[in-house]
Order: structure tokens, then C-alpha cells, then sequence
């Protein structure tokens, strides 16, 4: 299970952002996701909405001293609040800002790590109260994507089986017409450094 954003389609809208606040009842001050601009303002603006990606080799769990970090069979990586001690070493080696502070203060008061859980709770017992309370909903547990995603109006969110959500975005590269130039370093760099 992944998520993919396809740039090109992100209006900012932000209802991602509000699905998923309201879908988990996330407290004032988290945001599990989020939509950052680019070049605002300015031609070639870009829109990309971010949350925790769900990696494969995830750097948030290699740091945590107190192995809270797990990956389900569907590589959905949840972490276990019981387990947390609130260290923030998984604050500074996530690449996308995902695990955060519940609270602002010094450090030992700002509780332990919140984090995108791909709507698919943690390690209670499925769709159970105290794991709503903890986590958020558990729309994996109903067969559900993540809300982020459905609300997404214009597609340019996907989540689901990363093989799936791949050939969709490949499919909608060759529709543009980049070709195999919408991959790599000349289209990263604009074509201005030598390969």
C-alpha cells in the first residue's frame, strides 16, 4: 500500500488535509497531512501534499530507540503510542516531516509522536473505541482506502496497491506526452546539468 501524488493535477484545495482531520478527530496543532507549495506565486508552481510515505526501509523505525515502529503485511508502517517515549529522534530522520509533536513546550511535555497510520488505526483491536482514540479510524479494517485519498477531487492523490497506483501514474505520463522524459535528471534539473 502506497501513496502517490501526481503533481500536475494538485489544485491546493486541501481537502485532504480536512478529510483527514475530521475523518481521525486529529487534535489542534497535528496535521498528518499536509499541502505544500513550490515556486509560489511563480511560473512552474507546484502543489504537493504531504504525509508520511509508508517506506519500505523506513528511516523513522531504523532511529526509534524503543522499536515503537512496525510495518504490516500490507507495508503500512503504524507506530505504537504505548510503546513512544516521545524522543523526536523519528521527527529529525523523516525526510517528510511526518511523525510530530502533539503538543509545543519543552522538551518531556510535548507527548508522544502522532503520524499519518494510512487510516488503517494501530495495534488495538480493529475499529475498537480505544483505537479510534488513539489512532484515528480504521478504514483499511473496512475494506476502505484512506480518506485523504477518496476525497482527493481531482485525483491527484492516489493511495492503494503500489503496483496498481504505478501503472496508473505510467499511464497518465505517456497520456501527457512526456515519454520516458518525465523520468531522471535532465527533467529534475530542467536538462541544464551534463549527465
Amino acid at each position: 500500500m502506497k501513496f502517490l501524488l501526481d503533481s500536475d493535477r494538485c489544485i491546493e484545495c486541501n481537502a485532504c488535509v480536512t478529510a483527514c482531520k475530521n475523518e481521525n478527530e486529529v487534535p489542534w496543532g497535528i496535521n498528518r497531512r499536509r499541502v505544500v507549495t513550490l515556486n509560489d506565486g511563480k511560473p512552474g508552481e507546484r502543489s504537493v501534499s504531504m504525509a508520511c510515505m509508508h517506506c519500505t526501509d523506513a528511516p523513522c523505525a531504523a532511529v526509534c530507540p524503543v522499536s515503537c515502529f512496525y510495518t504490516t503485511a500490507d507495508a503500512i508502517v503504524l507506530h505504537d503510542k504505548d510503546l513512544c517515549i516521545g524522543c523526536g529522534y523519528c521527527f529529525y530522520a523523516c525526510p517528510f516531516g511526518a511523525p510530530q509533536y502533539p503538543r509545543i513546550g519543552n522538551f518531556g511535555s510535548r507527548g508522544k509522536m502522532d503520524k499519518c497510520t494510512y487510516c488503517a488505526g494501530g495495534p488495538q483491536a480493529d475499529n475498537s473505541e480505544a483505537e479510534f482514540i488513539q489512532y484515528g479510524a480504521n478504514r483499511i479494517a473496512e475494506g476502505k482506502l484512506p480518506l485523504c485519498a477518496e476525497m482527493c477531487s481531482t485525483k491527484a492523490l492516489l493511495a492503494g496497491d503500489g503496483e496498481v497506483i504505478a501503472q496508473i501514474y505510467r499511464e497518465r505520463v505517456q497520456r501527457r506526452g512526456y515519454g520516458a522524459g518525465a523520468w531522471g535528471w535532465r527533467t529534475a534539473y530542467r536538462e541544464t546539468v551534463a549527465i
